[in-house]
């Protein structure tokens, strides 16, 4: 235990006299009696998920692959959710999106497709990730985001903070595919940092979730840094689904964002770890599940609507 959490646990352990100079009061719970979510720890668990997705079945193989779309503000661990995926399935601590140590600024810079890499082949799920939300008229467009949702944005678009693409430009996919197409739209946020979050990306968000709703595309939360959030978390993460921080930053994440909370999903990214660890994985494995099935979900109700003749998509 670094010398940090250890005054972090220290005085968030104090009891209630001590704290207030000797007087009774009573101070928060700071965690559950017992999990507000189930989950299974053992590696027997993880090993069925990672088993699970490698051959998962899609709903219309004809699609080749589910595409997902990472959105939110600068900073929220977007790349570094596509890294740790990757890592679960290679074994390793693998780094196939960029990401930048700190910055104020958003490190993506291009519209680009991340695979997730199984030995020599690579899983039927494809990633893409955006430049962050910025207040006011800095970092990414909403309306570039939206490209991305039906399909418009090529792969190696270079993102313009001042301006989005528009179909008057030689780069806009006037025809996309159905691949082209993003299935589930995935808000990435940094639980430490929802209370923090300026009007101005909230707007954004919400605007691009609209947008999504309108055509249909299924929608989760990535809830990132949950360790910066909780101490009782930065100690153990199996306290996630005990701790009363992490569950109030849910519930703040989801009248924010207005996603509901049982499609907001914790998870600790591989920042510092340089081996695999298996309860960071379940966290992983549990995100990239769910998002899975969303996907396929709208897929399959995609092509029920094109077997009956209308457009019926699944909203979220």
């Amino acid at each position: 235990m670094t010398y940090t959490i250890y005054l972090k646990l220290y005085f968030y352990f104090l009891p209630p006299k001590a704290v207030m100079g000797g007087k009774e009061s009573t101070l928060p719970k700071t965690e559950f009696d017992s999990p507000w979510r189930d989950q299974n720890w053992d590696k027997q668990e993880r090993d069925t998920m990672v088993a699970a997705l490698r051959n998962f079945k899609l709903s219309d193989p004809d699609m080749g692959q589910l595409r997902c779309l990472l959105y939110g503000p600068v900073g929220a661990g977007k790349s570094s959710f596509v890294n740790s995926v990757n890592n679960v399935f290679q074994g390793r601590v693998a780094h196939n999106a960029l990401v930048a140590a700190a910055s104020g600024t958003s490190f993506t810079k291009t519209y680009n497709t991340h695979y997730i890499k199984d030995g020599d082949k690579r899983l039927p799920f494809a990633f893409n990730d955006v430049m962050g939300l910025e207040a006011q008229e800095k970092g990414m467009q909403p309306e570039d985001i939206i490209n991305a949702l039906k399909g418009h944005l090529p792969e190696g678009y270079k993102f313009n903070p001042c301006s989005a693409l528009t179909d008057e430009s030689g780069e806009y996919n006037k025809k996309p595919r159905s691949s082209d197409k993003v299935h589930c739209l995935v808000s990435v946020v940094a639980a430490d940092k929802i209370s923090l979050m300026s009007n101005d990306v909230i707007v954004k968000m919400r605007k691009v979730r609209e947008k999504a709703s309108e055509l249909g595309i299924a929608q989760v939360v990535v809830m990132t840094m949950p360790d910066k959030a909780c101490p009782l978390v930065e100690m153990d993460v199996k306290k996630m689904y005990t701790s009363w921080a992490i569950k109030d930053k849910m519930l703040i994440c989801s009248n924010e964002v207005g996603i509901p909370v049982n499609c907001i999903l914790p998870v600790k990214n591989y920042h510092e770890e340089v081996m695999l660890d298996n309860d960071m994985d379940i966290l992983i494995l549990n995100a990239m599940t769910q998002i899975m099935n969303f996907a396929n979900d709208y897929i399959w109700n995609l092509q029920q609507g094109k077997e009956n003749g209308g457009c019926h998509v699944c909203c979220i």
